[in-house]
C-alpha cells in the first residue's frame, strides 16, 4: 500500500511571492566597533540589517547559501494580542503562507550540518511543526523541547501556561547527530565521583553493583574477596554482571572490595571515561536558562536603561543552550526576526560569526545600544559571566537598497534614479549570478561568475565601434578564453544575432529589459502584519464565505 504524504493546505498556499534579490548598502555611521581588539579571535564581520526579513533572507541567499551553521528565529506568535513592537495577529492562512516563504529560504541558507531553532506557542506551533515536516522532511525533525518560560501561576486562566515549544530541525540529521555538542557536566553530577582507594585513574562512581532479586543462575557463582572470605549471593539473589564480566574486571584491577578487602564486589565506572557532557533532555527549566520575567526584570531593564523592553523577550540562557549545542566558535548563526537582539548578543558573547535582521525601528531603540554594551565590555548580565565575555569584535549596519526599477509617471520600469552606477553593477551582479569584484585594473571587469565569465554595465548605449574595442579588450585568446556578459542601456549599429556573430566573446543584454518580468518589483513589505497585505482575491465559484478563513465549518486545515 502506498503511503500518503501529509501535507498541510491553506488558502493561498500556492500563491508565492516573486522576491526581488535586492543589495545591500552599509551605513557606516550605524556600524559599530570596539576601539582596540581584546583577544586575537575578536569578530568584525557581524552584519546588523534594517528591513523586511523576506527581502533580507533572498538578498542573503546568494553569499550565504549552504553556510549558516545555525538559525534561531522567535516569529510573532499569531496569538491575537495586540504587542507593543509587533502586530502580532496575522490570519492563520496568511501567518502560515508567510512562514513557509521565509523557512524556504532558511533551508537552502543552512549548512548540511545546520539547524533550525524555533520559539512558538501551542497556538501554532503543531501547525508550525507539520510545515516544518513538509519543508524540511520528517526524517530531519530532531525534537518538541518545552521551555518553562513563565514560573508564575495565572489564576485567571483556564490552565495556567508555563510553557513555550522550541521546534528543532537538522537540515540533515544523519550529519547533525553525529556533530551535535553535549552540554557541559555540571559540577553536583561529577562530585558523585569518588576516590576512597587512591586509585590512580581518578575518581570514579560504582558501576555494576553487587547483587539483585532476579537474574540467571549462571549470575550465581563463588567469589573469593581479597580479605580470603568466600561469599556468593544470598538465596534468591543473583550478581548484577556475569562471571566473565567480574574476571575481565579484576584484571583491570577496577573492582572495590571495600576499605578492608571484605565488602561485596563493586565494579568502578571511572569519570575519566563517562562522555564529556549530558545528551540534551526536551525539558529545560526556568531555573537552568532563564523565563521571560527573568530576561525582562534582570537583565533587559538593567541593560537598556528607559527604554521599555519587550514584553516577552527571550533570555540569553535559552539561547546560549541551543546555541552551544549546535555551533562552535566561529560558526555563523542567523536570526531574521531579531526582536531586541538577543541572538546576537549572545552568538558575540559566544565567538560566533552572527546575522540579525530586523524591520522595525527597535532595530535603533533596542539592538543597536545593547549591541554596543556587549562590544564595550558594559553588559554584565546575560551569560557575560558564563562565556567570559570582556567586549571586542563588531558588527556592520546594513539596510536593504530600494528596489532596482521603479515605474516613471506613464507606467513604465524604469531603473530606479536613486541607483549610481556602483549600486546598478552590484544589484546586475546579484541578478544575474555574478559576484560584484570590480577590478583595480580592467574597467570592464565588475563581476565575476568564473575565472574567466565576467560582467560589465552601464546605461550607456553602446555603438559598433564601442563594442569591437570592448571585445578586443576582453581577448580571442584561445589558450585563456574570457567571455562577457554586457549589460547595457541599448546598442545600435549591429542587430542581437550580428553582434552574436562579430564578438563571440562578448553577450549582449539591454537593461531594464532582460530584468523586467523576473520580480515583484517595487514590493518593499513581506512583513508578517496584516495590514501590509493585499485582499487575496477569492475564485470565481468561491462559496459564500465562512466564519473560518478554510472554508466550512466541516473543513480545515490538514
Amino acid at each position: 500500500m502506498a503511503k500518503t504524504k501529509l501535507e498541510l493546505t491553506w488558502i493561498g498556499k500556492d500563491q508565492r511571492p516573486r522576491l526581488e534579490p535586492r543589495i545591500f548598502l552599509e551605513d557606516p555611521a550605524r556600524s559599530y566597533h570596539a576601539a582596540a581588539r581584546v583577544t586575537d579571535k575578536d569578530i568584525f564581520d557581524n552584519r546588523l540589517i534594517k528591513g523586511d526579513n523576506l527581502l533580507a533572507l533572498k538578498a542573503l541567499e546568494a553569499e550565504f547559501a549552504g553556510k549558516v551553521k545555525c538559525v534561531f528565529i522567535d516569529p510573532p506568535y499569531n496569538t491575537g494580542s495586540a504587542f507593543t513592537h509587533y502586530d502580532d495577529g496575522l490570519e492563520h492562512s496568511i501567518w502560515l503562507g508567510l512562514m513557509r516563504d521565509r523557512l524556504e529560504i532558511i533551508r537552502r541558507l543552512l549548512s548540511d550540518d545546520g539547524s533550525l531553532w524555533i520559539t512558538i506557542d501551542d497556538n501554532e506551533a503543531h501547525y508550525l511543526k507539520v510545515l516544518c515536516d513538509e519543508i524540511f522532511g520528517r526524517r530531519n525533525f530532531v525534537a518538541s523541547i518545552a521551555w518553562e518560560k513563565d514560573q508564575a501561576r495565572h489564576n485567571d486562566a483556564v490552565i495556567s501556561g508555563a510553557h513555550d515549544q522550541v521546534l528543532l530541525y537538522a537540515k540533515d540529521q544523519s550529519i547533525w547527530k553525529r556533530i551535535r555538542n553535549l552540554l557541559p557536566r555540571e559540577e553536583d553530577g561529577n562530585a558523585r565521583y569518588k576516590n576512597p582507594d587512591n586509585d590512580p585513574r581518578g575518581p570514579w562512581l560504582q558501576g555494576a553493583c553487587s547483587t539483585a532479586k532476579s537474574g540467571s543462575e549462571k549470575n550465581r557463582f563463588p567469589v573469593m574477596l581479597p580479605s580470603g572470605r568466600p561469599i556468593q549471593p544470598p538465596p534468591g539473589n543473583y550478581w548484577r554482571y556475569a562471571e566473565e564480566t567480574l574476571k575481565q574486571a579484576q584484571l583491570d584491577n577496577r573492582v572495590y572490595y571495600g576499605k578492608n578487602g571484605d565488602r561485596l564486589p563493586i565494579i568502578k565506572s571511572y569519570l575519566s571515561e563517562v562522555q564529556d557532557g549530558f545528551v540534551p533532555k526536551t525539558l529545560w527549566l526556568a531555573s537552568e536558562v532563564g523565563s521571560n520575567q527573568s530576561a525582562k526584570r534582570d537583565h533587559l531593564r538593567k541593560l537598556l536603561v528607559g527604554i521599555e523592553p519587550f514584553s516577552t523577550p527571550k533570555p540569553e540562557g535559552l539561547v546560549n543552550r541551543a546555541l552551544h549545542i549546535s555551533t562552535n566558535p566561529g560558526d555563523l548563526v542567523l536570526d531574521s526576526f531579531a526582536g531586541s537582539g538577543t541572538t546576537g548578543a549572545v552568538a558575540h558573547k559566544m565567538g560566533r560569526r552572527w546575522i540579525m535582521v530586523e524591520l522595525g525601528e527597535h532595530c535603533h531603540t533596542h539592538i543597536v545600544p545593547r549591541l554596543k554594551k556587549v562590544i564595550d565590555g558594559q553588559d554584565p548580565g546575560g551569560v557575560t559571566q558564563a562565556t567570559g565575555w570582556q567586549g571586542g569584535g563588531g558588527f556592520r549596519y546594513y539596510e536593504l537598497a530600494p528596489t532596482l526599477l521603479a515605474t516613471d509617471r506613464w507606467g513604465n520600469l524604469v531603473i530606479n534614479p536613486e541607483y549610481d552606477a556602483g549600486m546598478l553593477a552590484a544589484a546586475m551582479c546579484k541578478l544575474e549570478g555574478f559576484s560584484y569584484a570590480p577590478s583595480e585594473v580592467l574597467w570592464w571587469q565588475q563581476g565575476r561568475s568564473s575565472e574567466s565569465d565576467f560582467i560589465y554595465v552601464t546605461t550607456q548605449t553602446l555603438g559598433a565601434e564601442q563594442l569591437a574595442a570592448l571585445s578586443d579588450e576582453v581577448g580571442a585568446d584561445p589558450n585563456n578564453p574570457r567571455s562577457l556578459l554586457v549589460c547595457c542601456g541599448a546598442y545600435r549599429g549591429v542587430t542581437a544575432a550580428q553582434a552574436a556573430q562579430r564578438w563571440p566573446n562578448l553577450t549582449l543584454k539591454k537593461i531594464p529589459k532582460m530584468v523586467k518580468d523576473r520580480c515583484e518589483w517595487g514590493h518593499d513589505d513581506y512583513s508578517l502584519n496584516v495590514a501590509n497585505l493585499p485582499m487575496a482575491q477569492k475564485p470565481v465559484d468561491a462559496p459564500p464565505a465562512q466564519d473560518d478563513l478554510f472554508g466550512s465549518a466541516n473543513g480545515g486545515t490538514t
